[in-house]
């Protein structure tokens, strides 16, 4: 079984004063507080709302 890629989002902005798209792609990735950490699927849909919210995530480096 070949194991798939994944990424780790940490939420680094608040969504205060953000649209509601973005505060839904936020909720999207499964983060809603400032240090939260998601782990997802690496796709290009979640590559995609990564760069959407580049202000207010980053992409943690696995440990």
């Amino acid at each position: 079984m070949a194991k798939t890629k994944t990424v780790t989002v940490e939420q680094i902005g608040s969504p205060i004063r953000r649209t509601a798209d973005q505060r839904a792609t936020l909720v999207g990735l499964g983060l809603n507080k400032i240090r939260r950490k998601s782990t997802l699927e690496d796709t290009p849909a979640v590559r995609g709302m990564i760069a959407k919210l580049g202000h207010l995530v980053r992409v943690v480096e696995a440990e």
